[in-house]
This record gives structure tokens, sequence and C-alpha cells, in this order.
């Protein structure tokens, strides 16, 4: 017989019941099976989640050489972290067009020289997005961003700066910064004659060219000094994969902060370019020519361009410019320490076009009759090109080939150091041959589509004669002012990547000067 309450129900209908129990035992047992009960869901929502994260990639994959399934949630992002050649030519050698994710970014990497044209002269279907952190620390509305007609547009305004009058100014600044340099570097090793790498004090060289020819002396030294050191953190932050938001400590802040330190600069210097046309000065920078061309009667283009965002232009040439610039200088002079041969031939050039005079400044007219100099510069960055790839991403469906269609916002990524090794097109495609370039029927010259350097299509490098003139320069001037030997270790011939290529070790060499002819 059951004991019963005093209403008449029995005592153990009170016990079993939850809504009537206050029992301790009773209590931590439901609060076991709620807690059993939150993690069981949370581990079926958590394994949905990770099946539908699978089953969206191979969707996107389709039949596209690349890894079966993606690591959950990262996929490739250690790879990414600390990138490398042979990691890039494994995925390259995988196929024409092939998969992989990082972050949930489904990523489309093309290694031919069609699918990576393609890829570059589709601007209805992909635009430039360069990384994820460029919109960040370039600005949402610079003008590299933009596409289509107002793209074009703009261009057009930008190519006043990069006319041939324009460019007989810079090559006087760029030859006076470079032996401004060449000075300190000859200086700071007879202090010192032990081998140092250049990779430092070519950025250096590189950073202050580019300012001053950008905006001449608008800008007083601490702020070039300024720029040049906070400058780093940009290029750190421009790498293809970087954590993507901008917390105080990570890359894209430090960048972003670099930045506001150099639009202070920049705008300054737009302020003061107009002032001094205005007072009619002549135009002794790429700012100054910029005002005069807007002020020009003949010019009926757009005129209402603020400080801001003429210093957004700056700053974007300074990006395009810094980091693949000083590739290209620290692998020129790898290069040329590594053949003397070929510096032997730049040297009887430089000589017989100078007329054995070393201190006479570079002009256009000189460096066009250097053809030998200016095919090493071409053949140089054949072999160690500063950019392999640029990503774009895909605005729509994107019909890359006939049987695949890359998704809408998924990143199209072109390789250009696959088509700059091309073995069909360049034989004896890793050596340094800079004679290819001088026959007009060679391989070389009767495929330009293959020179992918500075990309193709509507995004093409605006500035590509200020580059290759500025690298020629250099090593020019540097090759009549001093002798340079090149300090062999383990890494010299092994690249890292940071947003361009660079020798591992920076390129050590031990620089002496160079007796008068």
């Amino acid at each position: 017989m059951f004991c019963e309450t005093a209403r008449g129900t029995p005592l153990h209908h009170h016990l079993l019941s939850p809504s009537t129990s206050s029992s301790p035992a009773c209590t931590l047992y439901a609060a076991e099976r709620l807690h059993a009960t939150w993690l069981c869901t949370t581990a079926a929502l958590i394994g949905a989640l990770l099946v539908l994260e699978q089953s969206v990639y191979r969707y996107k994959k389709k039949h596209l050489p690349g890894a079966t399934w993606t690591i959950p949630i990262i996929g490739k992002f250690a790879d990414s972290m600390k990138p490398t050649m042979e990691k890039y030519m494994a995925q390259w050698n995988s196929g024409e067009l092939s998969a992989i994710s990082v972050f949930n970014i489904f990523i489309v990497m093309a290694s031919s020289n069609y699918y990576s044209r393609k890829i570059l002269n589709s601007p209805s279907h992909a635009e430039p997005c360069l990384v994820n952190s460029a919109k960040h620390i370039l600005m949402p509305d610079n003008w590299v961003f933009l596409s289509g007609k107002e793209h074009v547009e703009y261009r057009r305004i930008l190519n006043t700066l990069f006319t041939k009058k324009a460019l007989s100014i810079y090559i006087g600044i760029q030859d006076a910064i470079a032996r401004k340099h060449f000075r300190q570097w000859l200086a700071d090793a007879a202090k010192d004659p032990s081998p140092k790498p250049i990779m430092k004090t070519a950025r250096n060289l590189n950073m202050d060219t580019s300012v001053r020819v950008f905006c001449g002396n608008h800008i007083p030294e601490c702020g070039v000094i300024e720029i040049s050191e906070k400058y780093w953190d940009i290029t750190r932050a421009l790498q293809l994969v970087n954590f993507p938001f901008a917390f105080p400590g990570t890359n894209v802040y430090r960048a972003i902060q670099a930045r506001k330190a150099a639009f202070k600069w920049l705008e300054m210097a737009a302020a003061k370019a107009k002032i001094a046309i205005a007072n009619g000065a002549e135009p002794h920078c790429m700012l100054d020519e910029w005002v005069q061309v807007l002020q020009d009667p003949t010019y009926k283009g757009r005129k209402d361009f603020s400080d801001r965002e003429m210093a957004m232009v700056v700053f974007s040439f300074l990006f395009a410019s810094q980091d693949a610039m000083s590739s290209g200088l620290i692998y020129g002079f790898q290069h040329l320490s590594d053949h003397p041969e070929i510096l032997a031939k730049i040297r009887e050039e430089q000589y017989r076009v100078r007329g054995n005079n070393v201190d006479a400044p570079m002009t256009l007219e000189m460096l066009e009759k250097m053809p030998y100099l200016n095919a090493f510069v071409k053949e140089s960055l054949r072999v160690k090109p500063p950019v392999t790839m640029v990503p774009y991403r895909a605005t729509k469906p994107f019909p890359i080939s006939d049987n695949y269609t890359a998704p809408a916002g998924s990143m199209v990524i072109p390789s250009f150091y696959n088509s700059l090794h091309d073995p069909e097109i360049f034989p004896d495609h890793d050596s340094l041959t800079p004679e290819r370039w001088l026959d007009p029927n060679s391989s070389a010259n009767t495929n330009p589509k293959n020179y992918l350097v500075f990309g193709s299509g509507p995004h093409r490098c605006i500035g590509i004669e200020y580059a290759t003139m500025n690298m020629a320069l250099v090593l020019a001037t540097a090759s009549v002012l001093m002798d340079w030997e090149h300090h062999l270790t383990p890494e010299s011939d092994k690249v890292e990547i940071i947003a361009t290529l660079f020798p591992k070790d920076g390129c050590q060499l031990k620089l002496t000067p160079r007796p008068r002819p």
C-alpha cells in the first residue's frame, strides 16, 4: 500500500513530478539533462555546419584539381601564412585551373598564360581585389578599385603623369637621389667593409626616390623618413593572407596607422603643389606636373581633385612602386654580381654612352642609347618577377573555361610566373640571358603576351616606363661608381615572399668605390 497525502494523491507522484519536486538531487539531474541536451544540440549544429562547409567547397570546386576536402574553417591558412615558391609551383603544376580554400574564401588559381590573361582581360566578370585587407589600407574609394568606364576615364587623366615630358623631370630626381644614397652606402662600407644585406638600404633608396619624384620638396626630410620607416607595416599587411580585422596589434591595424601618417604628409604636399603652380613655379615633381596639367587651357578632363584625392593617388603609386621596385633593384644587384660577364657589358655600354664622364646625370636620351642595359632590366624582371600573381574577385559567375564557371564572390588569381618561364617562349627559361631581347625575331619578342611582369588588360601597371627607367638608372649609375661582391650564403638562392619576392638572405654585398675610367 502506498502512502497518500492529505488530498489523497499518492506520495510517489509528488516525488517523481519535476513540476513539484524540490529535491536537490532532482534539480541536479534536470540541470545535467539540460547541459547534455545543449551539448548535443551544439555538436549537431557544428557538425552540420562542417558538413555544409565541405559540401559547398566540393560543389564550387567541381572537377578542378585541389584537395578533396578542405581543412575545417581555416583551409590552407597555414600554408598561406608562410608562402614559398615550392608550394606555389606545386599548386600551379596541379592544373591550368586549380582550387583551394582559405577561411572559407574559395580561390581559383590560374597557371596557364591563356587563363591568366583571360582573368586579367575580363573586367565585366572580375575586378582586382589585391588582398582582403587592401581596401582597409588603401581606402575603399581609391581609384585602384574603380572599374568600367569610371576606371578608364580616371586612368586617362593619370596617363598624363607619365608622358615623356614628365619622365624627363623625374629622371633628374632619380639620378640625384641614387647618387646621394650610393655616397652613403660607400661611406658606411668604408667604416665596416664586411658584406651587408642591401634589403633595407635598397628599400630606403627606393622610397626616397619615389617620395621625391611624386612630391618633390613639398615634404620635408623628416616626413620622408617617417613614411619610409612606417611603410614596412603596410608591406606586411598586404600579403595574400592576413588576419582580416583591424584590431590593435594586428598587421592591418598597424598598416592603417602607417597610412594615416603618410596621408598627413601627402595631403600637405598636394596643397603646396597647388600653391606653387598658382604662383608661377615650374613643375619639379609629379604633383606639380599634375596641377599644371589641370590648369592647361587645352585640358578638357576633370579638374576638381581635392588634396585628399591627390594624396590617395600618390599613395597608390607608393604602394605599386615600393615593394615591386625594391624587389627588382635587389635582384638586379644580385644578378649582376652573379653574372660578371653581363656586368662587364653594361659597364662598357655606360662608358661609351657617357663618354667616360661618370658624373654626368642620366637623361632620357642617354637611356635610349643603352639597349643592353634595358635588355638586362627586362630579363632580370622576367627571371625574378617581383609580383608572381594578383588576386581578382569574380563579380558574377565567371565562365573561365568551357567546363568550369567560377562562382560569384570567389577569388580568381592569375599567375605571372609560369608565363614568364614558359620554356617554349623562353628557351633555357631559368637562365639570365639579356640577348634574347636584342633579337627582334626571338620567340621572347614575338610573344609579348607572355611578358606579364606588369600585368595585362585594363589594370595593367600604369607606370611601366617610370619603373623600368628607375631600375635601369640605379643599376647603371651603380655600375660606374661602385664595385660589389656578392657574399653567398645557403639562403642566397632561396626566395622569401613578403608581398613581393626577395632573396632570403637580403642579398649580402661587399661594396667598394670603383676607379674612374
